[in-house]
């Protein structure tokens, strides 16, 4: 509060005075103390004054402040409440969507285990075909070859088999892997005739019976001219003068030496081991001919039948004539000759073994799963 201004105050009661045999010099210092009275009572007055404006202003300003900052904190409260909302507001999509992908992951493990199952037996469906497959096809080379008399089905399956096996790359199948590997061994391991080649050389040998000479068809000589002296001399530059003599030496022996020749070839001695083939009548010898075609041609379907037996006994009996009727130092005689003993060396009957393990470590495969 503000205090009262000092002119407002009332009078000091006065105080008692002496009364003295002199009035005037007993006044003067109690008005100098009243004076100095009031001027500290109207110090302190204008001190009240100024701490009490001071202090109203620093009321006010605070009165200002805290209003300022109520505002403010109203605003933040307000902001914080919309904040909140929005949390909550967010913490419910975040539940609900929490919710959604646990019920989605849930759905996406079953999927998942769904799928492994169908991969599981689509996996286990396809080692089953391709056992299946490989064990048919084995099977069917097996018969191929017993027709054929040849192991390159069976070999060629064995193979074909193997890479299947081996582009799965699993270890449940090494077994079978293996089983092939032997059989595939034992396989190449026996030797078979290869009829094609066969074929080809007996049909070749029919082809050179027409070129083969007979023995009862005499075929002149062919022996190869020699250049004489005397030719020699004709046909070069004139011999000097005194070569006369020996000019006409060399003449004479290339005359008898042609006349010679002559002669010898009217007489042809031949040894002979066997005399019906001297004996074969000219028109005989297309007949012979012939049936020696007939037996290789023979002896080449047999082969193709499989028929070795009857194979040896035709080659047995081509080669007995080609020996008997036609001329063996002949180039030809002795190319048919030895065609034919090549087909009779490798036309053998052989037994081709089964691929006994192979199916059994299929059979052992396919019942254990």
């Amino acid at each position: 509060m503000s205090e009262p201004p000092v002119d407002l105050l009332p009078p000091p009661p006065p105080s008692p005075v002496r009364r003295e045999t002199s009035p005037v010099p007993a006044s003067t210092p109690s008005r100098r103390w009243a004076a100095a009275v009031a001027v500290v009572l109207l110090a302190l007055s204008l001190a009240a004054l100024a701490l009490g404006w001071s202090a109203e202003r620093r009321v006010k300003t605070l009165q200002e402040e805290l209003v300022r900052r109520q505002q403010d904190s109203a605003t933040q409260a307000a902001e914080a409440r919309l904040l909140a909302r929005q949390a909550q507001e967010g913490m419910r999509d975040n539940a609900a969507r929490i919710s959604l992908m646990e019920s989605r992951m849930g759905e996406v493990s079953l999927q998942r285990g769904q799928l492994e199952e169908l991969i599981q037996s689509l996996s286990r469906s396809r080692d089953e075909n391709v056992l299946v497959d490989i064990e048919a096809g084995v099977r069917v080379a097996v018969q191929q070859a017993a027709i054929t008399g040849t192991a390159e089905p069976l070999i060629a399956a064995l193979k074909q088999g193997d890479e299947r096996l081996a582009r799965f790359n699993q270890p449940r199948l090494e077994g079978v892997r293996r089983a092939i590997a032997r059989d595939l061994d034992r396989v190449k391991a026996v030797g078979t005739a290869d009829l094609p080649s066969l074929s080809i050389k007996l049909d070749e040998a029919v082809r050179l019976v027409d070129e083969l000479p007979l023995l009862s068809v005499a075929e002149p000589r062919r022996t190869a001219p020699t250049a004489t002296p005397a030719a020699a001399a004709s046909t070069g530059a004139p011999a000097p003068a005194g070569n006369w003599a020996r000019v006409w030496q060399d003449r004479w022996d290339g005359a008898t030496g042609r006349v010679w020749s002559e002669v010898k070839s009217l007489v042809r001695v031949t040894r002979i081991d066997r005399p019906e083939g001297m004996l074969l009548a000219p028109d005989q010898a297309f007949l012979v001919r012939e049936t020696l075609k007939l037996r290789l041609l023979n002896a080449r379907l047999a082969l193709l039948a499989r028929q070795f037996d009857t194979a040896q006994s035709d080659l047995r009996a081509a080669q007995d004539a080609l020996d008997r009727y036609f001329d063996k130092s002949a180039r030809r005689h002795a190319l048919a000759a030895d065609l034919i003993r090549q087909v009779g060396a490798q036309a053998r009957q052989v037994s081709l073994p089964r691929p006994d393990d192979t199916l059994a470590a299929l059979a052992a495969l396919s019942a254990g799963r």
